[in-house]
């Protein structure tokens, strides 16, 4: 697909069941949106990044219930008190915040379902199966586990219920051909390849329409064409990526502006539990409104505790906090991104992050830092000595910064962030074998001694641009030491496609001493 060249880049996260706290999982997919947003931006596109929270269904009914507040209450607070508060925590920079509750969510969702019914697509009929509270999800037979009557979810482990409704229903099997001619057309629209595999194979089996309303509760966006029906949560949320940039608002509006240039998605972020939904349902819904469908859906894998999939209900959530407590945002951001390839199922453990974090941020990042403003500060009174160049580093930093932006836009994180840690444990290898704290002992030395100095600024003034997506915390402070910020202006501003620039920092710059960027920690017991 050629981009538009007045096409915003447009990212979208799932937006989140708000009926519990965010743990690690909710903060893996939005971190990595956060880490591609602002690399998108650092190469000077615009950029509209958009995440949110899904607060209609039983669930959330029946815990408003459970705590003796109205449903909304119950949402209010936990949008309020863990969700938002946790996003600024962990520093994500995102542009918009849909909540499904929001009148111009209800109001974008009952226009455009209305038009599907009158083309034809949505039709009354009988609902009679399992559905599983904890998903909000019609389950198919084969998807259940357990013997004889007891039929369970295989997420939860706990018994469906069984559902007798007149409902209306989407007319899904009559875009299905046309779903898979895209995805065979189109094989970058839907990855990983595992992802749109499985996707195929579903499709290319016996798909059914979808039961898109509700008769027994009403706590959900009501059907406009029959009030004592509200519509089924996931084809309400499935609706929020497209509501939330002016959905079907006349062209001349903002609303229909902003729609105009930001849709459809270039990418929309995913967990591979909920793929079917967003691979196979919403897709079928915009074909049949005749919008376009997303550029790229991209399925990661689960984050793994003791082999269990991240989950509340299984006890092995793990709050964001939990770790950030103790190595910081910042190392939380890199780690995730770092140590496991999205798009696969990847296990933490705390061992493992305390060895990567001492090696690898402490050792080579943080440690590269503090040797540079010590020996700045000894050797040069604390200004930045006279332009000079290698031209080893200068090949290693054009190789990291290749590498890295093409692996960070296909969204392999890890090796783009390995790219560029590659080029830190170069200029490392390098102030080691240039010795300058041998070099000092000789007057006659002094320049050769200044050219390793300032080499090793200019490195890492790169350095702080090519990690400021994923540490944008810890890359401002070292961009404010090597006095940057006022010989070249803020680090937000800085492109990508510079980068390998050589020489941008100017002599006679002051160079100060910050806290250090990654203090050593303790090892967990």
């Amino acid at each position: 697909m050629t981009p538009r060249p007045d096409k915003t880049f447009y990212l979208t996260t799932p937006i989140y069941y708000v009926n519990d706290a965010p743990h690690i999982g909710h903060a893996y997919t939005t971190v990595a949106g956060d880490v591609l947003t602002r690399w998108h931006r650092q190469k000077g596109e615009p950029v509209w990044f958009l995440t949110g929270t899904d607060e209609h269904g039983q669930k959330v009914l029946r815990s408003a219930q459970a705590h003796g507040v109205t449903p909304q209450e119950w949402v209010d607070r936990l949008v309020e008190t863990s969700w938002k508060p946790n996003w600024r925590a962990l520093n994500i920079a995102n542009d918009d915040f849909i909540r499904t509750t929001e009148v111009r969510h209800t109001e974008r969702v009952q226009r455009f379902l209305q038009s599907l019914k009158d083309a034809g697509h949505i039709y009354k009929g009988k609902y009679e199966g399992c559905y599983c509270v904890g998903c909000e999800e019609f389950k198919l037979s084969g998807d259940l586990i357990g013997r004889g009557e007891e039929r369970l979810c295989p997420v939860h482990g706990t018994p469906v219920e069984m559902v007798n409704e007149v409902n209306w229903f989407f007319r899904l099997s009559n875009f299905v051909e046309s779903i898979l001619k895209h995805y065979r057309e189109n094989p970058d629209s839907l990855q990983p390849e595992s992802a749109r595999n499985e996707v195929i194979s579903f499709l290319e089996s016996d798909v059914t329409d979808l039961s898109i309303s509700r008769s027994t509760f009403d706590w959900g966006i009501t059907v406009p064409w029959d009030t004592d029906q509200v519509f089924y949560v996931w084809f309400d949320a499935l609706l929020n990526y497209a509501t939330a940039v002016g959905l079907g608002d006349d062209p001349t509006s903002e609303g229909g502006k902003k729609f105009a240039q930001t849709w459809p998605p270039d990418v929309h972020l995913v967990g591979k539990d909920i793929l079917r939904f967003h691979a196979v349902i919403w897709p079928g819904m915009l074909l049949a409104a005749g919008l376009p469908l997303p550029r790229k859906v991209f399925a990661h894998g689960w984050l793994l505790v003791g082999g269990e999939k991240m989950s509340k209900s299984k006890l092995t959530g793990i709050a964001p906090s939990e770790i950030t407590d103790h190595f910081g945002v910042d190392a939380f951001r890199y780690y995730f991104l770092r140590a496991i390839p999205f798009g696969s199922d990847g296990s933490f453990s705390w061992e493992d992050m305390h060895a990567r974090y001492t090696s690898e941020l402490a050792n080579d990042f943080g440690n590269l830092a503090s040797r540079l403003w010590a020996m700045i500060e000894k050797y040069c009174g604390g200004v930045l000595p006279v332009v000079a160049h290698d031209p080893g580093l200068q090949a290693a930093l054009h190789e990291a910064v290749t590498e890295a932006d093409s692996a960070i836009c296909a969204l392999d994180f890890q090796s783009g962030i390995m790219a560029v840690m590659e080029f830190c444990k170069r200029v490392n290898g390098y102030v080691t074998e240039e010795e300058p704290w041998i070099l000092a002992k000789s007057l006659s030395n002094k320049v050769h001694l200044e050219a390793v100095l300032y080499n090793t600024a200019e490195a890492l003034r790169a350095l702080a641009v090519l990690f400021n997506s994923v540490m944008p915390a810890t890359c401002e402070i070292l961009w404010q030491s090597l006095g940057a910020n006022e010989s070249i202006g803020a680090l937000a501003d800085q492109k990508i496609e510079d980068v390998h620039k050589w020489g941008q920092l100017p002599a006679g710059s002051r160079v100060t001493k910050s806290a250090v960027l990654f203090p050593r920690l303790d090892v967990i017991a």
